[in-house]
């Protein structure tokens, strides 16, 4: 089935959640009745985002706070120390259940509601209701039948990672050759990213120890380090082997036979529904519920299971299982987490031809000392690893957008390597050349070749494809038959958006 979509137009002058500006926000809407997973992949390539069917794009010049698109390199991705702590303190839990002393508050990446649109319920659920809870006419469905035959739909296989079983090892990929960028960060604005993360002061006391020890027996051996008259390392001794461990190594490591707890990762297929997805939306809604209410301070009446299931449930994307594709196949799906034998977290993501897309994490408040949103995020990671081992071209994980403008939101630059969408010309740059400009200008092009343009912009807005009163037609066709100039600007609004490849593949449904 073709993608079939309404646009909705510019929407500003709201409420920003990032800023609290209330009419500061400014984006451009679509709602999508159904998606191909190829077209989706090319939308968010072009700075676009889906929450529920509604997906967006923020008027990057003019929003008070721009969201650029950012993904991260799993094939060269090397876990930080603060990335390997929180490992740790979740192997730890399972083995023996320790449970870290003090406050986590202080986490980078406790999720929050970070997107567009996300929370909104007043406007997914108004257009909902007059775009899919009516769905498609039956004129619509039948013409699109005839455009095409109808693929065989298979129960999704349901992919199952437990944290006691080793498995097959992943690779660790290439290292990363990241640009030096110095630059100081502004007062209040976090840690400067660019540069590298400060040494521990029990290393610093190490090294101190070292060197008294040195001055005290210059010609001896002092704990195994032979004194060869020159000085110490600035850095501890490495381990005997030289390769650090992966990331794999860290998420899998083994646990004793009487671990104290049991963690396994489910994937369960949301859109269309699953029978474990089924099976497990209950307790999948409650885990939410209960979510809002302790981080968010919702009221115990909202989100309704309905919003829950609208928001983050239901998904344009047509599920898609190429033999070459991942054996869990393409489509929208729901990650959960599994301890001893209850949901305490869930990662929603698409997975796209190109990348592991995610959409958003919610968990149980009482594991918050496990920071699940950082621990999701390197499971995600591995997880876009594994599924690139049989489809190659699947090698990026996208996070969503990054606001450099807002310090809470600066988190997702600490996933390196990654990449940051330019917002004029849709080519990926490296984060670290972006920095140095977002600190001078909230709003950045990051192409830095002034002749460069987008190459997918829309040049024949007539072969652009409608959709109007049982018909399927050229754009060229179609104004021929309309006198409203406001017609004309709004489809060639959404034309200049979605670029040309997408206009001419997607069905723009006009009344």
């Amino acid at each position: 089935m073709a993608s079939v979509v309404e646009y909705k137009g510019l929407r500003a002058g709201y409420h920003c959640g990032y800023c609290d500006s209330k009419e500061g926000k400014a984006s451009c809407g679509m709602w999508a009745h159904s998606m191909t997973v190829q077209d989706y992949q090319d939308l968010i390539d072009r700075g676009w985002r889906r929450s529920g069917k509604y997906v967006y794009k923020p008027v990057m010049n003019q929003t008070c706070c721009p969201q650029y698109t950012i993904r991260c390199r799993p094939l060269q991705f090397q876990p930080s120390k603060s990335h390997k702590k929180v490992l740790k303190k979740m192997l730890k839990f399972l083995a023996k259940g320790e449970v870290p002393k003090g406050s986590c508050e202080d986490e980078p990446m406790d999720s929050t509601m970070d997107d567009a649109v996300a929370g909104d319920f007043a406007l997914i659920n108004k257009l909902d209701i007059q775009c899919d809870l009516k769905t498609l006419s039956d004129d619509v469905k039948e013409s699109l039948q005839s455009e095409g035959k109808n693929s065989k739909k298979e129960e999704p296989h349901e992919l199952l990672q437990s944290q006691d079983s080793v498995g097959e090892k992943l690779g660790s990929g290439e290292p990363s050759h990241s640009v030096k960028v110095h630059t100081v960060p502004k007062p209040g604005k976090g840690a400067d990213l660019s540069k590298p993360p400060c040494r521990k002061a029990k290393e610093i006391r190490k090294e101190r120890k070292r060197l008294k020890l040195m001055q005290q027996n210059p010609a001896g051996e002092l704990e195994g380090f032979q004194a060869q008259g020159h000085p110490p390392s600035l850095f501890p001794p490495k381990a005997k082997s030289n390769q650090p461990k992966s990331l794999e190594d860290l998420i899998f490591e083994s646990l004793p036979e009487n671990a104290s707890h049991k963690l396994e990762v489910r994937v369960v297929r949301s859109s269309p529904p699953s029978s474990q997805f089924k099976a497990t939306l209950l307790e999948s809604y409650q885990v939410y519920k209960r979510y809002q209410m302790v981080i968010h301070k919702n009221s115990p009446d909202t989100p309704t299971e309905s919003q829950f299931t609208r928001f983050l449930c239901s998904s344009p994307l047509e599920a898609e299982t190429p033999p070459n594709g991942p054996d869990c196949g393409y489509g929208s799906f729901h990650q959960q987490y599994w301890l001893d034998g209850k949901i305490i977290a869930v990662g929603v993501i698409d997975i796209l031809p190109n990348c592991v897309s995610s959409v958003y994490l919610y968990y149980d408040p009482d594991y918050s000392f496990l920071s699940l949103g950082v621990y999701s995020a390197l499971r995600e990671i591995a997880f876009t690893r594994q599924l690139h081992e049989k489809t190659s071209q699947l090698s990026y994980y996208y996070m969503g957008f990054y606001i450099h403008s807002c310090p809470k939101m600066k988190y997702k630059g600490q996933y390196r390597p990654s990449d940051l969408l330019c917002p004029e010309t849709y080519v990926w740059v490296p984060i670290e050349q972006c920095l140095p400009s977002l600190e001078n200008s909230k709003y950045c092009r990051f192409n830095q070749d002034p002749e460069a343009v987008d190459e997918d912009r829309s040049t024949e807005p007539d072969r652009l494809q409608v959709f109007h009163k049982r018909a399927i037609m050229p754009y060229g066709v179609y104004k021929k038959q309309q006198k409203d100039p406001s017609e004309e600007a709004a489809v060639l609004q959404y034309a200049s958006l979605v670029g040309q490849k997408c206009s001419e593949r997607m069905l723009l449904f006009r009344n």
